[in-house]
């Protein structure tokens, strides 16, 4: 059993520590607002008065607050006691803020790792958990067993940036499927059709064309996109436009789509109407050397 301390005691942070006590570890919980940790203390944990005082009293630090900010605010005032430690920061930020932590931690002479954590706080501990860690490895091998009990543990190397890079590109392609299906949902609700009745339909279409991303993914590292003969870019672009056209036939607004059209016509107007539509990631990427 590990002695740990969190930080921070929003809806995520008190999830975290419900499941660490579960597991019979020793927890010790702080919260920059007094109250929080009423219902964990009642349930076994120790509150500290202060974040020095619970990291002093633990061996490994969870963090878990409003933004980075407010992470390094803490860090600084903690840091004589974090010199030997391990911080473990699940806040979500972007890679560059991770990584200027991660430097402000090295200064403490401590152990840095970033999280990003999959999951809602109900989640945490069941099967679909998972927590995506990137910084020192020494620190996620010495705590990895601990932490596989909040979630699948994905360690992605030593970069600390990386967990939040992935946690924010998986995110990505959530707010992408959402988008897709709030438009879609939009054009059936024109008629007054349900949007669960129309979604049985819409999975069972989405599932197929999710066999599509292993081929694009391929084209997409090889930088090559080749010749589509079957549904090249410029059938995709005529079919997009369709869809628009159809949008605003129906008086749905068109915000979500618009921008994909846009990139569509700018790609296939370039002369490369005859590739896949993969080809579309070019305008996107960020360019080689930069």
């Amino acid at each position: 059993m590990a002695n740990i301390a969190i930080i921070g005691l929003g809806a995520m942070g008190q999830a975290l520590t419900a499941r660490f006590l579960q597991q019979g570890h020793t927890v010790t919980v702080w919260n920059r607002t007094p109250g929080k940790g009423a219902s964990l203390v009642a349930r076994g944990a120790r509150e500290a008065r202060s974040a020095a005082d619970a990291i002093a009293a633990s061996d490994v630090t969870v963090m878990c607050v409003l933004d980075y900010s407010a992470t390094d605010s803490i860090i600084n005032d903690a840091a004589p006691t974090l010199s030997g430690r391990a911080l473990i920061n699940l806040t979500n930020g972007t890679p560059a803020q991770a990584r200027a932590t991660a430097e402000l931690v090295a200064t403490l002479d401590a152990d840095y790792l970033d999280g990003g954590i999959m999951a809602t706080p109900p989640m945490i501990g069941g099967e679909h958990a998972l927590i995506l860690y990137s910084g020192s490895k020494a620190a996620f091998d010495a705590h990895a067993e601990t932490l596989e009990g909040l979630g699948a543990a994905n360690y992605l190397g030593e970069d600390a940036g990386l967990a939040s890079l992935h946690d924010l590109a998986l995110l990505s392609g959530m707010y992408g499927l959402f988008a897709g299906f709030f438009h879609a949902t939009a054009l059936v609700d024109s008629e007054g059709i349900p949007a669960s009745g129309f979604l049985t339909l819409l999975r069972n279409w989405m599932t197929a064309m999710l066999g599509e991303l292993a081929g694009y993914a391929e084209k997409i590292d090889s930088g090559e996109h080749g010749v589509n003969v079957v549904s090249n870019l410029g059938m995709q672009t005529a079919s997009l436009e369709n869809i628009l056209t159809a949008t605003r036939e129906q008086g749905v607004a068109a915000d979500l789509l618009n921008p994909m059209l846009d990139l569509f016509r700018k790609r296939a107007g370039s002369g490369f109407g005859d590739e896949d539509i993969s080809g579309v990631f070019e305008l996107i990427r960020r360019q080689r050397g930069k």
